[in-house]
Order: C-alpha cells, then structure tokens, then sequence
C-alpha cells in the first residue's frame, strides 16, 4: 500500500500530507465513505462541528479495527461556539461524537471578526484542551495574516496549522509567508477551487504532459508546495484517483506554470467580513 509522508508540525506531531476530507458528506453517508477511504489507504480524516458528520466518522473508527494511533482525526469548532466555557463544552461534544478520548488536531473554524467574542479567548479555551492532552495539537483555519499575527502575539501557544482556501486561482501568499514565519503548516481546503481548475489550459497541458488527471496534478502541484490537503469525494474511482499521487512529480517548470495561474478568486468567503454563525 501506498505510503503517504508525514509533515512534522511546530509542536513535534506528525500530519499525513494527503487526508479524505468530509465536507459535505450526509452524515447517513459518512460511515460507509470513511470506510472506503480507509481501505484505499488514507489514515487522516477532516471533519468538523459544523458539518454534522463526526459520529459517522468516529463509528467508521469503530468499525474499521484500525489502531486509534494509526489514524490522524482533524475536527473544528462550531461559530456559536466561540465564548470560553461554550468552546470547551462543544469540545467534548466532540470526542463524545468521535467516540475517542482525544483528537489529534482540533481548529478554529472561523475568526468571525465582527462578533463579540474574540477569537483570542477562543484561542485560550483550546490552549487548555492541548495543554491536558485531548488535542495533541490545535490551529485555526481561515485566518488571514493579520488575524495570525495578533494570535501569536496575544497566546502563548503558536498554531500548528493553519486550514484555508488555497488553489491555483487563489494562492494566499501574504497569509502563506505569515504561517511560515511562525513555523505554521498550510492545509488548503477546496484545492481544485471546487473544479474551476481542471478545465483551465495549462492544467490539461501539464496534465497530458505527465499523463495524469488535471485533479491528479493540481493535488501534486501542491503537494509539493507543501500544503496538507484533503479532496472530497464519495465517488470510489474518484477517492482512488486523489490517492495516487505519490508515483509522479512536477518538474520546475510544470511548478511553474501552474503557480502562474494566481488570480485571487475565492469560491469561499472573505474570512475578513464573514461572520455567519449557526442558529
């Protein structure tokens, strides 16, 4: 079976690079899907409050008879859930839905900067479920370079990840440059930018030239850029096709092109004016 490189985060845990991502998937279809990933071969799986599937997540655990330590389980905190007290609360809502005693990386999911609760006293709430142990680690996602920085500055403990919107079109570089300087690892979530990318000419070209699918090379490209990533797909060909990635590389030049492709085109919100929290 394939083996997938790990990514040391700033805290000594190690990540998978390529995950199976569950955004999306009806929680009556997450079990079964997670399974499947499982047998292909992923052992990093990225869930999340708010998509409602992290009991079908940890029931594919159960059932999978794979070691809790053989897998990397990715969760994030719900938006109505950012006061201290209401953080930790949903926190283990969250291993009771998992079904396990800890998670390996637990996430802001959101700043929401224009609610009333910072995301600093978020922050300091998941500070205390990292420092006894039911969070190997923890970070944020779609947290623009100011937002990291004030964190840093006003925590004690650094993010080790920071999950965002990265794609061909959209390449975050401002936000790329602030995690590193703080030895932070970039996740990109919707890396094909929802499939806008695979029609686009160079990728078909650059797809053709390494005989490969146009999602195969798009995940490549970032891979060896060394983001974590995560596709989603319930489809098993489709599941398959975002695993085999470790068989082939980009050359400089094919690197290149596709990084040309920078647009900044967003298919997600701008985390600097979204605020939206569930009711």
């Amino acid at each position: 079976m394939t083996s997938v490189p790990n990514i040391t985060l700033n805290n000594g845990v190690e990540i998978p690079q390529l995950g199976f991502g569950v955004y999306q998937v009806p929680p009556e279809d997450t079990k079964d899907a997670v399974l499947a990933a499982f047998e292909v071969g992923y052992r990093h799986i990225d869930t999340a409050q708010m998509y409602g599937n992290e009991a079908g997540v940890g029931e594919a655990l159960a059932a999978s008879g794979l070691a809790r330590d053989d897998v990397f389980i990715t969760s994030k905190l719900n938006n109505s859930f950012h006061a201290h007290d209401d953080a930790l609360e949903a926190f283990d809502g969250t291993l009771e839905a998992l079904g396990t005693d800890h998670v390996d990386l637990f996430l802001i999911h959101w700043p929401l900067p224009g609610i009333d609760v910072d995301f600093v006293e978020t922050w300091k709430a998941l500070e205390e479920v990292y420092r006894d142990g039911r969070a190997r680690s923890i970070g944020v996602s779609n947290f623009l370079a100011h937002h990291l920085n004030r964190l840093v500055q006003e925590t004690d403990v650094v993010p080790a990840v920071n999950q965002i919107e990265v794609h061909p079109y959209l390449q975050q570089e401002e936000a790329r440059q602030a995690s590193a300087a703080h030895g932070v690892v970039i996740e990109a979530w919707s890396p094909i930018a929802q499939g806008l990318v695979l029609d686009d000419p160079t990728v078909t070209a650059v797809a053709s030239e390494v005989g490969r699918t146009p999602a195969q090379v798009v995940l490549r490209w970032h891979l060896q850029r060394g983001d974590v990533v995560f596709p989603k797909s319930v489809t098993r060909s489709r599941v398959e096709e975002n695993f085999a990635l470790f068989d082939f590389e980009l050359d400089d030049a094919q690197m290149g092109q596709i990084t040309a492709l920078e647009r900044g085109h967003r298919t997600g919100p701008d985390p600097d004016t979204f605020n939206w929290i569930p009711r």
